[in-house]
């Protein structure tokens, strides 16, 4: 089906540094880094309606509403809430609730964005030109190529109505399936570019049918990394976790995120939603994930990224004649065909406090597994654009995974016993147990008088029977419901 199109644009490392600059939990020096970042992006790339999106004194996502260069210059920027949900897309995934002290704006020159705006007639002055002749001299190719050029300077410069508009005109004169998977991969990539959760679900399931029908490897794969990635930003890591999983070892996808990302989303997503057995085999001891996270060395790790790490496993797994014609090397698919922009695109990411989290958990040694669950959360958690908002979940949802692992070793444990283990107080224990036990999360009872918590077992009779109370309520309501319509569609007959 060819080679795959429409992977440049949008950039989504530059919706992270928007990110950085609106999160609290991001450093001062972090957000001066991102300020810097998202001007030199557009400037490179001209992007007036991103400028505009961002930037402008009245409307602009990262100042505040009226105020110009000059004001923003010595005032901080004001307290933000989240605006960004299921259903309002933003490019800022948190528009945090805390004071932003000494927070970065992004500020507004308004000679700078009729210069960019300038350039950007230009070019699609320049692309409606090529259009034109190739409608008069040329053939359909041609013609399709001048929009897809169109359709991908929309993408680069961030408007994203228009460039959507386009790929979707793109599509509808475009026969070939490869280039249609092309197109809604692209447009779900501007979809997270904005945080437009919708859309990325409706062009999810879109390009699934799609590749269903006839799509080829390369597209398969790279689909797999964008339904995991989505799953993820909704909270399904059930779901997400076979796909980043299996994503690993065939990832080829850099225009979405770069590989580390993927190790640390699929790490996440594993260990939360994952059985035991699987989280052991699949994560603990998954040699992709060992390769990153296993190496305090930065040489070793590379040599993961580059494949040498797997060339080495099968050389020494197999007994080869050193006078005997060396075999070939295993090759890493992050990087074939692409490997100076892997290399390049890999960020520095220190694995050690989630490598201590998934070790830490599975080996029971608790104290440890709290200590680095909340490094993971400030590390991880708190600074990622498609995790930040699921954080606090995400911990809760650890904390009772840990709580279970141990209850189920006993029937009876005592609550000084079990603070220790974790590291905590007594009373925090127990104001952290309650919420999980009486939401029936932890099937135990806690009994402060003898101090102690009784693992029960459970029942699946009662069980059973609450299921069929809750089901036949449900069903009664959309009965009356139903009753309701009927009545009222006879009365107006009569």
């Amino acid at each position: 089906m060819g080679e795959p199109q429409y992977l440049r644009y949008p950039d989504l490392g530059l919706a992270q540094h928007v990110f950085t600059i609106a999160s609290p939990s991001a450093s001062k020096s972090a957000k001066e880094a991102s300020r810097i970042a998202i001007q030199d992006g557009i400037k490179e790339h001209k992007m007036a309606p991103l400028y505009h999106y961002l930037a402008h004194p009245q409307t602009g996502k990262l100042n505040a509403t009226g105020e110009s260069e000059s004001a923003s210059s010595h005032k901080n920027p004001p307290s933000l809430r989240r605006t960004s949900s299921i259903n309002t897309s933003s490019i800022i995934a948190v528009l945090g609730g805390a004071s932003a002290s000494g927070g970065v704006s992004l500020p507004w020159d308004e000679k700078t964005y009729e210069e960019l705006k300038k350039a950007n007639e230009d070019e699609l002055a320049a692309i409606q030109k090529e259009e034109d002749e190739a409608t008069e001299q040329a053939g359909d190719t041609e013609i399709q190529t001048a929009r897809g050029k169109r359709a991908e300077l929309y993408a680069r410069i961030g408007d994203k109505d228009a460039a959507i508009a386009a790929y979707e005109s793109l599509m509808e004169k475009t026969g070939i399936l490869g280039s249609k998977i092309d197109i809604v991969l692209a447009i779900i990539r501007i979809a997270f570019f904005f945080d437009d959760k919708i859309l990325v679900k409706k062009s999810v399931e879109q390009c699934a049918a799609l590749v269903e029908s006839g799509g080829d490897w390369d597209r398969r794969n790279r689909l797999k990394a964008y339904q995991g990635l989505h799953l993820l930003t909704i909270r399904a890591h059930s779901q997400a976790a076979p796909l980043l999983l299996d994503s690993l070892s065939t990832f080829t996808s850099n225009e979405l995120c770069s590989y580390s990302s993927l190790v640390v989303y699929a790490i996440l997503a594993g260990s939360v939603a994952l059985p035991r057995r699987d989280f052991k085999s699949r994560v603990v001891d998954s040699p992709e994930i060992r390769a990153i996270i296993g190496s305090d060395d930065s040489h070793d790790r590379l040599a993961a990224f580059s494949g040498a790490v797997s060339a080495k496993s099968t050389e020494t797994e197999m007994d080869v004649d050193s006078s005997a014609t060396p075999k070939p090397a295993a090759v890493n698919l992050t990087t074939l065909g692409n490997s100076s922009y892997q290399e390049k695109a890999e960020p520095v990411i220190d694995f050690t406090p989630l490598a201590q989290m998934i070790n830490s958990l599975y080996a029971g040694n608790y104290q440890v597994f709290f200590k680095a669950l909340g490094n993971v959360e400030t590390n991880f958690l708190s600074q990622d654009r498609y995790l930040y908002e699921h954080r606090r979940w995400y911990v809760k949802e650890m904390r009772c995974r840990a709580y279970s692992q141990l209850l189920q070793s006993y029937k009876i444990v005592s609550l000084q016993s079990m603070s220790q283990s974790f590291g905590v107080s007594v009373d925090w224990l127990d104001r952290d147990l309650a919420p999980f036990i009486a939401s029936q999360r932890l099937t135990c009872t806690i009994d402060r008088v003898r101090g102690v918590v009784e693992t029960r077992v459970a029942d699946d009779k009662n069980k059973q029977y609450n299921d069929v109370v809750k089901q036949g309520d449900q069903l009664i309501t959309k009965l009356q419901k139903y009753g309701q319509v009927v009545r009222l569609r006879g009365s107006e007959r009569t």
